[in-house]
């Protein structure tokens, strides 16, 4: 067996971010909306660099206005992780595209979404859970009214709170309000730091938002003071290699760091975070992996092990996960 046909259990993917290109453009013809300077000759989504890359991702995030164009944009991304095999997902949803950051409205987007994931489950296997998230260059108020929204879906489908966005807006600190709030609803905190923020920002997240788990956190290894720390504390890092490497966090992938911080005890995972804006799926990050660091199956294997530890998910599914991986390495 190949590591790129293994189970795969992933924790950090933007649910917007997913869509494929020709799901967008066709959204956009059905809503008579130009799309086209978002996209290449070949179709592909089209950017400059990070902050270009947030702008085009909002473009193609318009098209998304009702609970429906939700439901379908949710079938169609977990079609395509299902063809990676991958059996759990975690994926970011920013209620500020659902309904504005409205409660009445946010649940109507996740009561479609959901449905679409129950489906899903059903037909293909894979289980989805949603991580609602503030926008972090949206600012600390809007966040408040996305962790409201987050708070009042909190369940067995709405399980986390995090924050994405343009790390060089603001501090972390700047939103402990909102993850105080979700934290009291009793959901899960991730925060994406430690990308285009440097250690510092990691070590923010941890300190004053009080995370289990960063959004990349691969900037940490400029601080190896700041690497033992997360690795004693057990903080779990989503890292996104192909997503570091076309942005540009790291010139190739010999050069990241995600072996280093596991060789330090560091608990990483492995995402694609926004798959289709970087020409990756799961099966090339576990492929790319094995072919850079020459890991073997019983890397991906302990790799899965760890996500699956860290998923926020109650015990029951996880239980039911685990099966799963225990069936196909057996």
């Amino acid at each position: 067996m190949s590591v790129s046909d293994l189970p795969k259990i992933e924790l950090h993917m933007h649910l917007e971010g997913a869509a494929p290109p020709a799901f967008i453009r066709g959204l956009a013809a059905e809503k008579k909306t130009d799309l086209s300077g978002i996209f290449d000759e070949k179709g592909a989504y089209k950017y400059k660099d990070f902050w270009d890359f947030l702008k085009v991702y909002e473009a193609a995030t318009s098209v998304l206005k009702t609970p429906q164009d939700y439901y379908r944009l949710t079938r169609a991304v977990l079609e395509e992780s299902a063809a990676s095999n991958v059996i759990y997902t975690e994926s970011f949803l920013a209620p500020d595209f659902c309904g504005g950051g409205d409660v009445g409205a946010w649940r109507d987007y996740v009561a479609a979404i959901g449905q679409a994931a129950d489906e899903m489950e059903r037909e293909a296997g894979i289980v989805m859970r949603a991580i609602p998230t503030c926008v972090r260059h949206f600012g600390p108020d809007q966040a408040k009214k996305t962790a409201l929204c987050a708070a009042e879906t909190v369940g067995g489908f709405v399980t986390g709170f995090g924050m994405g966005g343009d790390e060089a807006m603001g501090t972390q600190g700047d939103f402990t309000y909102a993850f105080d709030m979700a934290r009291e609803a009793g959901l899960r905190l991730t925060s994406h730091a430690g990308e285009w923020g440097g250690p510092d920002s990691v070590r923010d997240a941890i300190r004053d938002l009080k995370v289990e788990r960063i959004g990349h956190g691969v900037r940490a290894i400029e601080d190896l003071a700041l690497v033992d720390e997360i690795a004693e504390a057990g903080i779990v890092l989503e890292v996104c290699p192909g997503s570091n490497v076309v942005l540009g966090v790291y010139p190739a992938w010999s050069d990241h760091p995600i072996s280093e911080l596991r060789k330090r005890g560091v608990k990483v995972t492995i995402s694609t975070d926004d798959p289709p804006f970087f020409h990756t799926t799961m099966r090339r990050e576990f492929d790319r992996l094995s072919e850079t660091f020459g890991w073997e199956a019983e890397d991906f294997m302990e790799l899965n092990k760890v996500a699956l530890a860290a998923a926020f998910c109650d015990d029951a599914t996880r239980e039911v996960v685990a099966k799963k991986l225990e069936q196909t390495n057996a």
